[in-house]
């Protein structure tokens, strides 16, 4: 049974929640992973949105119009369901450009519902702008607003992940990290940091970390996923998956190549990356160059989720030399995949990765160390074996379905809440 299709029999209690507007303005879940604009969250809500669905409630997701040409309405599955959504121009736009477009994208969303006689139990919505747009949706149907950041300029600033976030970001998030009824997060790190920064209680809080796929991300045969693919069987390849762009540090990782004892038969697959990563993609190939590995990096592209886990089931140790990352999907699919991972030891990465078990923790921008611990791994088949069969063990316990009755039951509490506690007369709504 598929993702898609069902959880294995993931089966809700009796809810008040029946159907949830899904907000994703700035990307759409279906689009190919590795662009500037595409990642872990598209596959969050993609994924989490079907395993809602999976118990029985109905899913709207709601994206902003990049094509003039594309449907209003996709079936994604019998209960999920992709609306496109015109605010500002049917193309692509920088998501730094977007936030003028949140209240035209709201009154389209309520246009929508409107035409479609659609009633909205919850609106979940996802990264800042969709929020400024939730807010809006949720006032005008009066329901309740979760929200998931993502990410947070105040905490990429903080954490050096960014040098400049525009202050209508930094504004709008000090604001709405306020307004919502409950933040979802992935790790308790993330709730200290919204704590320590901008003064949230942990009530205001879940802690629900995401899921992996494991019919999807499981062991398989690394060979047959080789020949798949068209790769050396007797190559020692290290995988790194995600947008390419300076915080990733891929730069650090491609220095670490070059610092490696042992290099004969190793190459780097590099996963990502669309036009506008040509720039960064070329700085790449100069540091490969400047370390003497530049033929042994290879840039596969974007390529879509359901390709990924190949890639994984053919590398022998996926590398994360982020400077910073939230949860961290793809070191929980790789280790799900049966692949130990090697990453920076940075935000929810630390709550992901166990150290010297199921992979290694480095400290960020430290070559050197990753070299250590990536010859160290390529040349033992026997540890790399015991660390890859740990991480498939515990990622088992990151599952969907898990991901899905966790939101329901909160989605649940702050609907029979709403229901029990009008607000006061004359409070704004």
């Amino acid at each position: 049974m598929t993702l898609a299709n069902g959880l294995h029999a993931a089966i809700a209690a009796p809810t008040p929640v029946r159907r949830v507007a899904m907000i994703s303005m700035h990307t759409s879940p279906l689009a190919p992973l590795g662009g500037r604009e595409t990642g872990g969250m598209n596959v969050y809500v993609r994924t989490v949105s079907a395993a809602l669905a999976s118990t029985g409630v109905r899913v709207d997701v709601f994206t902003r119009r990049t094509d003039p040409f594309a449907p209003e309405v996709e079936a994604v599955t019998d209960a999920v369901r992709l609306i496109q959504v015109s605010a500002g121009p049917a193309e692509r736009v920088e998501k730094e450009e977007m936030d003028g477009f949140a209240d035209e994208f709201a009154s389209g969303v309520l246009a929508f519902a409107a035409d479609q006689g659609v009633a909205y139990d919850v609106v979940h919505s996802h990264y800042w702008l969709s929020a400024v747009a939730g807010r809006t949706l949720a006032r005008a149907w009066d329901v309740p607003h979760v929200a998931m950041f993502h990410t947070l300029a105040e905490v990429k600033l903080t954490v050096g992940y960014s040098e400049y976030e525009p202050d209508a970001r930094i504004d709008a998030e000090r604001a709405l990290v306020h307004d919502v009824d409950r933040l979802v997060v992935a790790t308790d790190h993330e709730m200290r940091l919204l704590d320590e920064l901008y003064g949230v209680p942990a009530r205001r809080v879940a802690i629900i970390p995401p899921g992996v796929d494991r019919e999807r991300f499981r062991p398989r045969d690394r060979a047959a996923a080789r020949t798949e693919l068209g790769l050396d069987a007797d190559s020692r390849i290290l995988l790194a998956a995600g947008r390419i762009e300076a915080p990733k540090g891929l730069d650090v990782l491609i220095e670490a190549l070059g610092e490696m004892t042992e290099r004969e038969g190793v190459q780097l697959l590099v996963i990502g990356g669309d036009d506008r990563s040509r720039a960064e993609v070329a700085r790449l190939r100069r540091v490969a160059e400047r370390a003497g590995v530049g033929d042994l990096v290879r840039f596969v592209g974007s390529i879509t989720h359901e390709q990924i886990g190949t890639y994984y089931n053919a590398a022998d140790v996926v590398v994360m030399p982020s400077r910073y990352e939230s949860f961290g999907l793809v070191a929980a699919e790789a280790m799900a995949s049966g692949v130990p991972v090697v990453a920076s030891r940075v935000g929810g990465l630390v709550s992901t990765v166990a150290d010297g078990l199921t992979g290694y923790l480095i400290p960020w921008r430290s070559p050197d160390l990753f070299a250590r611990q990536l010859d160290r791994l390529l040349g033992d088949d026997a540890l790399r074996e015991r660390m890859g069969e740990r991480a498939a063990e515990a990622m088992r316990v990151y599952d969907w379905s898990s991901v899905a009755t966790q939101l329901i039951d909160l989605y649940a509490h702050l609907v029979r809440d709403a229901v029990a506690l009008p607000a006061p007369a004359g409070s704004a709504p």
